[in-house]
């Protein structure tokens, strides 16, 4: 039988995905390095607010997931926003208001401001992950899914490499303008992230239809393609949100997701501590740098893993055998010294993030429709109350164990859970995937 796309012609569209991601992939990267970094910059403040606050660390601990809560509420009806109006207007919206709310995190002074802020930051940034998924499905076909995905990925490292660097030099100016370090980081990330969400309502394009910078066969071999996968997973019962709220397959990905969420956001949030722990020094342009070594290892996990899961035909072997070198190497970092602990910090962050664009390309390709915009926000909802359910597990394991060894386990742990679930994805779930990209 021959397929799509050998009917058109294979330079016009290869030219036109090519465009495509010369165009969207690297402002979507710095959305998300802006998104990622005042979602997560809080690990880089953690001390000195503590120190101008006194919030305590269980306070901290439950300020830091309850963002998650909100987010998972208004994630889906978020996205389903997104596939009527169109990306440019909602993410634009996002992004100008978790900016200007991240901004004024620097008003926070006890722990209740920090609960509401963190509260409020969740509401109006539900929505911006999975709506940036959902936009990639309407770009590009699903053989393109792991490589852009990944791409989009390396928005997390890079956050870290430069943006964590950036915070970690603002903690460093404490005093200047009258301000706490950490509340001229907040103010600067926020405010750059409204600024870049204007930018975006004015530069993305909603769908292939209305781009007008592409020639008119690039743009129509492109439109042509991606409509011929949709009417396969029309075929097959799984457009529609009704049929993916039924499917156990959804509540499969949302376990996997959720498990990698609790050692991702541990590692996110306590990494910096972590290495200034090994340091020996406060958090500061000094640990930042230091703690950029393990997303430097990230970036080129990233940047090569997934491709090569794409090119073996082989995503769920790729992502498990990740998952597990991350987990051990979490755990492995708490027992080692510091040189030693730091190269293990580099293999946990280095295979938790290269597993993350293949675990997507799973409910990417299985779903479509309505069901790919409601399935990509339940999953990412309902995964990332893991960021709610890992830092608290993280301070009562240790307050319990009375070490902090606990909490290695409890992160690490949740990287070994998720290798292990995504070895036993359904095989109908794993083959629809292979099969709709094989439409490419």
């Amino acid at each position: 039988m021959t397929s799509v796309s050998a009917v058109l012609s294979a330079g016009t569209f290869e030219r036109g995905l090519s465009l495509a991601r010369r165009r969207l992939i690297p402002f979507l990267v710095l959305m998300y390095i802006l998104n990622y970094l005042d979602r997560t910059n809080i690990g880089y403040a953690k001390e000195a607010l503590q120190r101008s606050t006194g919030i305590s660390e269980a306070a901290f601990a439950f300020a830091t997931g309850i963002f998650f809560v909100p987010y998972a509420l208004f994630e889906l009806p978020s996205n389903l926003v997104l596939h009527r109006i169109g990306a440019r207007t909602w993410l634009a919206r996002i992004m100008v208001t978790w900016g200007l709310l991240a901004a004024s995190m620097a008003l926070i002074s006890n722990e209740r401001s920090f609960v509401v802020l963190r509260v409020l930051l969740g509401v109006a940034e539900a929505g911006f992950f999975p709506g940036v998924l959902l936009y990639l499905t309407y770009w590009f076909p699903a053989k393109e899914h792991g490589r852009v995905i990944s791409l989009f990925y390396l928005s997390q490292p890079l956050c870290f490499i430069f943006g964590g660097t950036l915070s970690g030099w603002l903690l460093d100016l404490d005093g200047l303008f009258g301000l706490h370090g950490w509340q001229l980081m907040f103010a600067v990330n926020g405010l750059l992230a409204a600024l870049i969400g204007v930018v975006a309502f004015f530069y993305l394009t909603d769908r292939p239809a209305r781009a007008h910078w592409m020639h008119d066969d690039e743009r129509a071999a492109l439109i042509t393609l991606l409509e011929s996968e949709d009417r396969a997973k029309a075929g097959a019962g799984r457009m529609h949100l009704s049929a993916a709220l039924r499917d156990p397959v959804l509540l499969h990905f949302v376990l996997i997701y959720f498990s990698i969420a609790i050692c991702s956001y541990n590692v996110t949030y306590y990494l910096p501590g972590i290495v200034g722990a090994l340091l020996g020094k406060s958090v500061g342009l000094y640990v930042s740098l230091v703690a950029a070594v393990p997303w430097l290892c990230a970036f080129a996990a990233c940047a090569v893993w997934p491709r090569l899961a794409v090119r073996a035909g082989w995503q769920r072997g790729f992502c498990a055998f990740a998952l597990l070198c991350s987990g051990v190497a979490i755990i492995a970092s708490g027992y080692l010294g510091p040189l030693a602990g730091l190269a293990a910090l580099c293999v946990g962050v280095a295979g938790l993030i290269a597993a993350q664009p293949i675990f997507w390309t799973f409910p990417s390709g299985y779903f479509g429709g309505y069901a790919v915009a409601g399935g990509i926000a339940i999953v990412n909802a309902m995964g990332n109350l893991g960021g709610f359910v890992g830092p608290n597990l993280k301070v009562a394991a240790e307050t319990y164990a009375g070490t902090s060894l606990a909490g290695v386990w409890v992160t690490g742990s949740g990287a070994l859970v998720a290798a292990a679930l995504v070895l036993l994805i359904p095989r109908r779930a794993d083959g629809a995937v292979a099969e709709t990209a094989a439409l490419g």
